[in-house]
């Protein structure tokens, strides 16, 4: 957890000073008055930008043990900060301008939109009224608070209330609640979900029947705008979009909140190349015009309650969209692969109809959402799996085997008989999203991922291979100087392990270094010595 204060209180800010410029540029533009004219009240949001490159960040380096554990979605995000806002604007008539205008902003590594929301809260209202004083109390809380463990329940102390935080783990059942149950009274609760735990009903509902198409649109990592009357509205609407593919990880990039004051304003405005895989969320009118050469556009108008029903609309074409004014929908030219499922659009009108409560319309969409990606991810999941050489090839004595490679055409293949057809009732060019798929940076991602898992997994079954060796024989058949470099080569081994996290048998470890320890007592003294002779107990 990290705060960026005002400049006079450093605590959790970027190390460098090229680098703790740019995020207090950045974070000073998305939250400028300019940019938040039109707010009146409190407002709460979100953007994003980027680390600067050829820079380690300070933040998130003690997470590393973190990332094992976390869902995908939740996982630290190495190359961006996260920015999240709360921003007051009310009038008063005793200031030259008329108006008090104010913003606090946190910035972490971490994605955890809700939790961040309900921290700023706590801490911004009595901010505004108390000032640096205050800020600085809520940073020494923080400072105390225990390092981020997924699946244990942490109680954080904030300001006189207590935050109590379970973070999911990969482990969990995806789709389970993570509510946290408290018997303490006036104290605060705040959950960090699998994702975040924004209403999916109420950011989709102005383009409530195009919701498949923009699950492809996503899962396909199109370039992609959302065009939205607020910097809430803009920022809940993209970070709705990136959770729609869940558990699979968005690998593109992502702005909840973009201005023409982003560094990368040139960049995915230009019209020199194609728009780059992205999903950008706007609320000047000024990118309904620079953004015109887009292919996929959303319009967000106020967003209504979910217990009013939207008219069907069709997909617009893009020469329609010429202003932030036009009417709210999907201007686009895409085709879908797969056919329309009319029946999760007949569910939620039937429960806007009988009023069903909105936690529970959520509810639906997300596992809409979830069995869809899953149907998908299954078939890909089975054939990398096959990729994996059988555990009878693994040898102790030589190097762990390399994964086959991944063929697209053999993959393809595996589809007439093992594909989304056995756990998706949807029909349509399945094989067409699949190629189209693993052309984009969400299949890399997901496949570097993997790919990374399965080979930390062949160090584990060497690992535990060599453990189950009677390494005293092999000595006797070898040299002194053959000894010590197994030696030297098991304690690669103990550290390759310990610092890659290998998902090793409990107790692989332990019978390692008991390994090592017997083959160095079976050396000479003087040799022993250089070895670091083990500790008798």
């Amino acid at each position: 957890y990290h705060s960026i204060p005002p400049p006079r209180v450093s605590a959790g800010i970027p190390s460098s000073l090229e680098e703790r410029a740019g995020a207090w540029s950045r974070i000073t533009t998305c939250v400028s008055s300019s940019c938040l004219a039109g707010c009146l009240g409190d407002t709460q949001f979100c953007f994003r930008f980027r680390q600067a490159s050829g820079r380690k960040s300070s933040l998130g380096c003690f997470l590393d043990q973190f990332d094992r554990d976390a869902p995908v979605c939740l996982k630290r995000d190495q190359g961006h900060y996260y920015g999240y806002v709360y921003f007051r604007q009310v009038r008063d008539k005793s200031l030259k301008r008329g108006y008090f205008q104010k913003s606090l902003v946190l910035i972490s590594k971490l994605p955890y939109v809700m939790f961040f929301h309900s921290l700023l809260k706590l801490i911004a209202p009595e901010y505004f009224e108390k000032q640096e004083p205050c800020l600085e109390a809520a940073c020494n809380d923080i400072d105390r608070w225990p390092t981020p463990h997924p699946g244990k329940i942490l109680v954080l102390p904030i300001m006189g209330t207590v935050m109590k935080v379970r973070i999911p783990t990969c482990y969990d059942k995806p789709g389970t609640s993570q509510l946290v149950q408290s018997t303490q009274v006036r104290k605060r609760i705040a959950i960090v979900d699998t994702v975040p735990s924004l209403s999916l009903c109420r950011c989709f509902h102005p383009v409530f029947f195009h919701i498949q198409m923009l699950w492809e649109l996503v899962l396909l990592g199109e370039a992609l705008v959302v065009m939205a009357p607020s910097p809430a509205e803009s920022s809940d609407t993209v970070l709705a979009l990136v959770s729609c593919i869940s558990p699979l990880r968005y690998c593109s990039d992502f702005r909840p909140y973009f201005t023409i004051h982003d560094s990368e304003f040139k960049e995915y405005t230009t019209r020199t190349q194609a728009p780059p895989s992205v999903i950008l969320g706007v609320t000047n009118p000024f990118f309904a015009k620079t953004l015109q050469h887009w292919p996929h556009i959303i319009r967000i108008g106020d967003m209504k309650q979910t217990g009013e029903m939207v008219k069907q609309m069709k997909v617009k074409k893009l020469k329609n969209l010429k202003t932030l004014d036009s009417k709210p929908g999907v201007y686009s030219a895409y085709k879908p692969f797969l056919n329309k499922d009319e029946d999760i659009i007949k569910q939620l009108q039937k429960g806007v109809q009988q009023k069903r409560p909105s936690a529970a319309q959520n509810a639906i969409l997300r596992r809409y959402f979830l069995e869809l990606t899953q149907s998908f991810i299954i078939p890909l999941e089975r054939y990398v799996a096959s990729l994996m050489p059988l555990q009878k090839n693994i040898s102790p004595w030589k190097s762990p085997p390399q994964l086959r490679p991944f063929i697209q055409e053999d993959f393809v293949k595996t589809l007439e008989k093992a594909g989304p057809q056995l756990t998706s009732p949807l029909k349509g060019d399945w094989m067409g999203l699949y190629r189209q798929f693993l052309r984009c940076p969400n299949f890399d991602g997901w496949f570097r991922n993997r790919r990374r898992e399965m080979m930390k997994k062949l160090e584990a079954l060497h690992l535990e291979a060599v453990c189950e060796e009677d390494l005293q024989v092999r000595v006797q058949q070898h040299t002194e100087v053959e000894t010590v470099d197994l030696v030297l080569k098991l304690k690669d081994k103990l550290t390759q392990a310990e610092r890659e996290q290998l998902p090793l048998r409990p107790g692989t470890l332990t019978k390692l270094q008991a390994h090592i320890d017997s083959v160095i007592l079976s050396l000479p003294d003087d040799l022993q010595g250089i070895l670091h002779k083990p500790s008798t107990p």
